[in-house]
């Protein structure tokens, strides 16, 4: 080769460098630039703009995921999938006698489930339900404003206190974007006036006074209270029916406990035993509160909206699900193990606890057993009052794990901690009842 040609070759060897180069740059920069640019706003947004697909103009990527909780995906203990809770543990039927939920008790779907699996659940169709349930299975801020006159805590008390027929007409969707994000900014907010009340309760607790989530706590762990809106234990406050939760002593179960006991509360009578019992709701804030993960710094979103890329966007995922469903993106971005070995150390707590809670159910219908042999004998409700305060005691704790939607995963200690009780309790309950037959006048 000449050396005439020798230039040539590297003239047009160093243009297309070049060019090469300045196409990587330009693809850089596009990229910078589409990351900043998260979205377009195609239609206005507003604190009336309940309708998902609305807002899914301008965020399509987050309302592709929020489409998909409509997905029925099954895990060991749970997932999204409608099945009956009754029929796969029959001995809930004896430990619900009386009340609602041994009527119909069915594992929840996705958010966008949530207003339809409330309208067709038999403890709302054959029970009177009041207009509470509302604040957590529909997009209801606009309707609380509207009762209210503008004020959202006066229009939540106005329809929490109207039977279920008539405040379900005054919503047309389950829980959606609006619930969640400010329409104006897309920062994570708080709406839910009973966590709002209940949060700052909580707060005072640890000398913290006049607590506002919506302008004092930070951004990752607003990542979890708005989770945490609607995944607690609560209660229907009489005689208003306003949705209240038991934090004003604190978060863990025997707080709780000691809140209600304190009102002289019960959700019903049990209806073989007498005994004035409690329902646990779904206290998944309660307990997260009380495990590693919350210890650690890491929210509710992380684990179940975990970060996704979508070409340069990075975005939370809107598929809310369990983790189980996800481990690459919801667990090994911190721990360093195969997802197949994830899952078998949760299969492993949850298994555990699982068999623990089976044993508690045992504990208790030995005490069912005895109060009803005691009852049989000449028992009164007198001579059994500590057996059923036990039982008050055993089953709030077995229910509360069972209700719990992680099986113990979300705080395993506490979890087996909390069965562990619930078993002595019962057996405590059960010898109680024992004596009551034996000291029966004669």
């Amino acid at each position: 080769m000449s050396q005439r040609a020798k230039y040539l070759v590297a003239i047009v060897g160093a243009a297309l460098s070049t060019f090469a180069v300045v196409l990587l740059l330009v693809n850089v920069l596009q990229r910078k630039l589409e990351a900043r640019q998260t979205h377009f706003e195609i239609v206005k947004l507003t604190e009336d703009t309940v309708d998902p697909r609305v807002w899914g103009e301008n965020f399509p990527r987050e309302y592709d995921g929020y489409l998909r909780t409509t997905d029925t995906e099954r895990t060991r203990y749970g997932g999204s999938e409608a099945f009956s809770r009754l029929d796969a543990d029959p001995r809930l039927r004896r430990i619900f006698a009386g009340y609602a939920f041994a009527l119909e008790y069915r594992e929840e779907r996705g958010h966008a489930y949530s207003l339809r699996d409330q309208d067709s659940t038999l403890r709302v169709r054959m029970r009177p339900q009041p207009g509470s349930c509302l604040q957590c299975h529909a997009s209801i801020l606009p309707a609380y404003r509207k009762a209210g006159g503008g004020d959202v805590m006066k229009g939540f008390a106005i329809v929490s206190a109207m039977p279920w027929a008539e405040a379900r007409r005054l919503v047309d969707h389950p829980v959606t974007c609006l619930d969640c994000h400010d329409p104006a900014t897309m920062a994570l907010r708080v709406t839910r006036p009973g966590f709002l009340v209940g949060i700052r309760e909580y707060m005072k607790t640890k000398g913290v006074p006049a607590y506002d989530p919506n302008t004092m706590a930070t951004r990752q762990e607003m990542r979890s209270f708005v989770c945490g809106q609607c995944h607690v234990e609560y209660y229907f406050r009489k005689p208003d029916r306003i949705v209240t939760y038991p934090w004003a002593r604190g978060l863990r179960i025997e707080d709780e406990e000691a809140y209600y006991d304190s009102l002289h509360f019960s959700d019903w009578r049990h209806e073989e035993t007498g005994a004035d019992v409690l329902k646990a709701q779904h206290p998944e804030f309660e307990m997260w509160n009380q495990g590693v993960h919350a210890r650690s710094g890491v929210a509710c979103a992380d684990c179940h909206m975990p970060y996704m890329r979508q070409g340069a966007i990075k975005i939370s995922d809107h598929h809310v699900r369990s983790p189980l469903l996800n481990v690459d993106r919801a667990c090994l971005v911190c721990h360093s193990f195969p997802a197949d070995e994830m899952k078998a150390r949760v299969q492993v707590i949850q298994d555990r606890n699982a068999a623990l809670l089976s044993r508690a159910e045992d504990a208790l219908f030995g005490l069912y057993d005895a109060v009803t042999a005691a009852r049989a004998a000449g028992a009164d409700s007198v001579a059994l009052g500590p057996a059923l305060r036990l039982q008050r005691r055993a089953q709030f704790r077995a229910d509360y794990v069972n209700a719990e939607n992680s099986m113990g995963f979300h705080a395993p200690q506490e979890a087996a901690r909390i069965l562990g009780e619930a078993i002595d309790y019962a057996r405590q309950g059960q010898v109680a009842a024992l004596k009551a037959a034996r000291a029966r006048p004669r």
